[in-house]
């Protein structure tokens, strides 16, 4: 009795969608960028010889970073509802991430406000508020250019224009959505928990 050889079906390679490769190149730029920032202000830290310091001023942003975090869900849930073509349920969940972050980006302003005219903590206090404006308004601008693309879909969507074989388009533009929820988890550790 001869063994016969098992067939290997052989799938024939693609490229990858140009989308996905452009967003995880922009990923990675990004990444490169906002590792200097940490850097920078993990050097930096405690060095200021002149008050006031993160711990004295700094209250942790937990409520918005719930927000934050629970707006990768929700979006998670709204390509869910896409890919089934439920539109109506994909643009309910979409509001919702758009909603979560724009109380983010609002809960960030609040602080900003709070410790530049209560607290005196601005970007030229000292080198504890020139790199804690630096890394979190790095961070604060791409959830902004984050809920401009939210806004973006949810108006296509809203016009009857975003169906189910657009699917892969927004679960592209997930992947930034994710990135920025992913950094602030690092900014939250090194600010807050480390910083303080």
């Amino acid at each position: 009795m001869s063994a016969t050889p098992l067939a290997i079906a052989e799938t024939p390679w693609t490229l990858p969608s140009k989308g996905r490769v452009g967003i995880l190149s922009l990923i990675a730029a990004e990444s490169a960028i906002f590792s200097i920032f940490v850097v920078a202000y993990l050097y930096y830290l405690g060095k200021s010889l002149a008050g006031p310091t993160p711990r004295q001023v700094l209250e942790v942003p937990i409520f918005d970073t719930i927000c934050l975090l629970s707006s990768s869900i929700t979006i998670h849930l709204a390509l869910g509802a896409l890919h089934k073509a439920k539109t109506g349920l994909f643009s309910a969940w979409w509001f919702a991430t758009l909603a979560l972050g724009a109380i983010f980006l609002v809960g960030t302003g609040r602080d900003w406000y709070r410790l530049i005219y209560r607290e005196g903590f601005t970007i030229h206090t000292n080198l504890a508020g020139t790199t804690y404006y630096s890394l979190v308004g790095l961070h604060a601008s791409h959830v902004t250019v984050g809920l401009v693309g939210l806004i973006i879909v949810m108006l296509l969507a809203l016009a009857g224009k975003v169906r189910q074989e657009d699917a892969e388009r927004c679960e592209v533009f997930s992947y930034y959505w994710h990135f920025v929820d992913a950094v602030w988890v690092v900014v939250f550790t090194v600010v807050y928990i480390i910083g303080r």
